[in-house]
C-alpha cells in the first residue's frame, strides 16, 4: 500500500536509515510528498479556486479550516514521534499552538489554546461549525480578538501552517537534528506497519 504518492510501505522499510544519508533525504521526501499531496496541495488548490470571488461568494473557509486542522495535529504527531494520538488529540494539538513559532504570538495563554482546540478544532470536526461566536474570514491577521470580538483568517492559518511544515523539513534535512529524525522515523515506521498489515 501506497504511504506517499508513488510509495509504498514495503519501500519505506527497504530504506537504510541507519547508515546512508540518501536513504534518509528520500524519507524525508516521502514525509514532503505525503503532506502535501494529502493536505497542503487540496487547500491551495481551494483557495487558489476563490481568489477572484468577492468575499459572499467564498464558501470553502470550514474545508480549508478543517484539513489544516488535521494537519496541524498529524504534524505535531510526527513532530513528537507519535505513532498515534488517541486520547492525547488535546495535548498534541495544544503542543502545537504553544512551540511553533508561526502560531504562539496568537495563542500566547493555556486558556487561549483550549478555546481554540475546543471551538474550532473540536467544534468544526465534530459538529461542523465553530463553537463559539468567533467569525471565519478570509483576510486580515491570523487570529484578531478585539472589542471582545474574535476573527479567524483561514487564508493565514494555512500559510503559516505551511511555513511550519517546511520549517520542519528543513530541520529533518540537518543531519544532526538526530533526535527529530528518530522521532519522524518512529511515527513513520507505525504508519507503514499499518499499511503493510491492511
Amino acid at each position: 500500500m501506497e504511504i506517499a504518492p508513488n510509495f509504498t510501505a514495503k519501500q519505506w522499510k527497504e530504506l537504510d536509515l541507519e547508515s546512508s544519508e540518501g536513504d534518509w533525504q528520500k524519507a524525508i521526501d516521502v514525509l514532503d510528498s505525503r503532506l502535501r499531496s494529502r493536505y497542503l496541495e487540496p487547500v491551495d488548490k481551494l483557495l487558489e479556486f476563490e481568489n477572484d470571488l468577492l468575499a459572499p461568494e467564498k464558501r470553502f473557509g470550514f474545508t480549508v479550516l478543517a484539513i489544516d486542522l488535521l494537519l496541524i495535529e498529524t504534524l505535531q504527531a510526527f513532530k513528537e514521534g507519535l505513532p498515534s494520538t488517541d486520547g492525547k488529540s488535546k495535548k498534541v494539538f495544544i503542543r502545537f499552538l504553544r512551540t511553533s513559532p508561526h502560531f504562539c504570538e496568537y495563542f500566547q495563554t493555556k486558556l487561549q489554546r483550549e478555546n481554540f482546540y475546543k471551538d474550532f478544532r473540536c467544534g468544526i470536526l465534530h459538529q461542523a461549525e465553530i463553537q463559539s461566536p468567533a467569525l471565519l474570514w478570509s483576510f486580515g491577521d491570523l487570529y484578531e480578538r478585539v472589542d471582545g470580538m474574535e476573527v479567524l483568517n483561514r487564508n493565514a492559518v494555512h500559510n503559516a501552517l505551511k511555513n511550519d511544515f517546511s520549517d520542519y523539513i528543513e530541520l529533518l534535512r540537518n543531519p544532526e537534528s538526530t533526535e527529530l529524525r528518530n522521532k519522524f522515523r518512529n511515527k513513520m515506521d507505525s504508519v507503514a506497519d499499518r499499511d503493510t498489515n491492511a
